[in-house]
């Protein structure tokens, strides 16, 4: 019986680090396009890679220290803004401005594009590494502290990083391969990225008990943030039928 619940665990575990690491595949999707063509299969491998490394050590560092990232260490009482801020909050918060200031960055290069910049937007393999490792991490501490909060063994953690890993690494080529055969899906990407980074914003904001002029900032509800993504991809679906459908009907004219 107990094997079989390690077993319901571990399964359980890597289903959440598959589940709550999309927004995490789209961002590694769409940060090893920065990369020489020849090299982005590279940067998305080495970059999980060494990932989950990292993350190893951050899950042995929050088992052992999970009360030193709960206590805070800034805090503000003037009636402008006021928080009160532990070491998790800002990292949330550093991830999910990065991240919506990322999606904004793309967004605008999309609209004023030319092939010139183009080029110049592509970035060295070792600085798209870097954003991979950096970013994984950022989006690592949610699926950790939920793993703590389904077991305390340490080595069913463990696996089921490596394991949700070695899923992430393949599915990030699938990702990247459906994006590059499919560019008009990278604006819903970017827009979905952009969300996360709300979300993150609002769920570091809410752990910090930030407030701005007296109001209290409040997380965004996950089925909240599903709602947004599932309207942003019905309404992409419609556009691209109706544009298709467009381009039937000037055809028979």
């Amino acid at each position: 019986m107990e094997i079989i619940e390690i077993i319901g665990t571990l399964v359980m575990l890597i289903a959440l680090q598959l589940v709550l690491g999309f927004d995490n595949l789209l961002y590694i999707a769409l940060e090893s396009k920065k990369a020489p063509i020849e090299k982005q299969e590279f940067v998305r491998k080495i970059g999980i890679a060494i990932a989950i490394i990292l993350r190893l050590a951050l899950l042995f560092i929050l088992v052992n220290l999970v009360e030193k990232f709960k206590n805070p260490f800034l805090n503000s009482e003037s009636v402008l803004i006021s928080f009160e801020m532990n070491l998790h909050s800002l990292i949330i918060l550093f991830g999910g401005g990065f991240i919506l200031y990322t999606s904004i960055k793309e967004i605008w290069h999309m609209i004023i594009f030319n092939e010139r910049q183009e080029q110049e937007t592509k970035a060295s393999s070792k600085r798209v590494i870097f954003m991979i490792v950096l970013m994984n991490l950022v989006f690592s501490f949610d699926s950790i502290l939920s793993a703590m909060a389904l077991t305390d063994n340490f080595v069913i953690m463990a696996i089921s990083i490596v394991v949700g890993g070695i899923l992430m690494i393949l599915a990030a080529n699938k990702v990247s391969e459906f994006l590059q055969k499919n560019r008009k899906y990278e604006v819903l990407g970017l827009f979905i990225l952009f969300v996360v980074g709300v979300m993150l914003l609002t769920e570091g904001g809410e752990k910090a008990d930030l407030k701005i002029l007296g109001n209290s900032i409040h997380a965004m509800n996950k089925a909240t943030f599903y709602f947004i993504i599932s309207i942003l991809a019905f309404v992409d679906i419609v556009q691209s039928k109706y544009q298709k459908n467009l381009m039937k009907k000037n055809k028979l004219q």
